[in-house]
C-alpha cells in the first residue's frame, strides 16, 4: 500500500479495460488520479467509484488524438492538484481487420493518431511539469503487436511499434531530468477492445488465446500491476524498457 502516496497520475483511456483497472489500483496505492477518456458516463463512474472508496479522482473528457486537448489535460491536472508525477499514455483503438492493400487510408491515419501520436503528445506536454516536480514516470501502452507481426492489422502494429521507439527515444532524452519513460507490451488481454475483435472473428481470437503458452488471455488487473511497478520507486533504475506481459507469447 501507498507506493504512490502523494503522487498525481493521469491515466488516458481510463474509463474501461486496462485504464480503469490502473486508475483504481493507483488510487489504492495513494495516488490522486486524473481519468481521461471520451466516454463521459463510464469515466465519471470510475472517478465516483474511487471517491466512494476514499480516494481522490476527477474525470476529464479528452480526445487524445488532439495535441491541444492533451496539453489542456496536463494543465487541468496541475491546476487541480499542483503537480504531475505519472503519465500513463494508455488510450488506444484497434482498427478493422483487413489486409494492407484493402486498409482504408483515413482509418489508418486515425489509428496512428489515437495510438501513437497521442503518446507523443502525452510525453511532449507532461515532461515540463514533471521536471518542475523533480522527476516522474511516463508509461506508454504498446503491445506484442509492436514486437512481432500480425496479419491484417497493419495500422495497429505500426502504431504500437512506433510507441516503443518513442518510449526509447524519450527515455534517453529525459533521463537527466529524473523522468523515466517505459512501455508495457500486453499480450491479448480481456478488455472491451479484444471482445470486439472476438465478435468479428471468433476463430482467430481462439487461436490467439491458445498461442499464449500460459493458455489464456491476461486480465486488465495484471497489466495494471505492471503499470504500478513502472510508476513507483520499485522501478527506480528502469527506463527505456518494454515490459512484456504476454503469457509467454513472444518467447516462442
Amino acid at each position: 500500500m501507498n507506493k504512490l502516496k502523494g503522487k498525481v497520475a493521469i491515466v488516458t483511456g481510463g474509463a474501461s479495460g486496462i485504464g480503469r483497472a490502473t486508475a483504481v489500483l493507483f488510487s489504492g496505492e495513494g495516488s490522486t488520479v486524473v481519468i481521461a477518456d471520451l466516454k463521459d458516463d463510464e469515466g465519471s463512474r470510475v472517478a465516483e467509484e474511487i471517491g466512494k472508496n476514499g480516494g481522490k479522482a476527477i474525470f476529464v473528457h479528452v480526445d487524445v488524438s488532439e495535441s491541444d486537448q492533451v496539453k489542456q489535460l496536463v494543465e487541468k491536472a496541475v491546476k487541480e492538484f499542483g503537480r504531475l508525477d505519472v503519465m500513463f499514455n494508455n488510450a488506444g483503438i484497434e482498427g478493422p481487420v483487413k489486409r494492407t492493400e484493402d486498409y482504408p487510408v483515413d482509418t489508418f491515419d486515425k489509428v496512428i493518431s489515437v495510438n501513437m501520436k497521442s503518446v507523443f503528445y502525452g510525453i511532449k506536454h507532461s515532461v515540463g511539469e514533471m521536471r518542475k516536480a523533480g522527476g516522474g514516470s511516463i508509461i506508454n501502452t504498446a503491445s506484442i503487436a509492436g514486437l512481432v507481426g500480425f496479419t491484417n492489422m497493419c495500422a495497429y502494429t505500426a502504431s504500437k511499434g512506433g510507441v516503443i521507439q518513442l518510449t526509447k527515444t524519450a527515455a534517453l532524452e529525459y533521463a537527466s531530468d529524473r523522468i523515466r519513460v517505459n512501455a508495457i507490451a500486453p499480450g491479448v488481454i480481456s478488455t472491451p477492445m479484444v471482445e470486439r475483435a472476438a465478435e468479428a472473428d471468433p476463430e482467430m481470437m481462439e487461436g490467439i488465446k491458445k498461442a499464449h503458452p500460459l493458455g489464456r488471455m491476461g486480465t486488465p488487473d495484471e497489466i495494471a500491476k505492471a503499470a504500478l511497478y513502472l510508476a513507483s520507486e520499485d522501478s527506480s533504475f528502469v527506463t527505456g524498457t518494454v515490459l512484456t506481459v504476454d503469457g509467454g507469447y513472444v518467447a516462442q
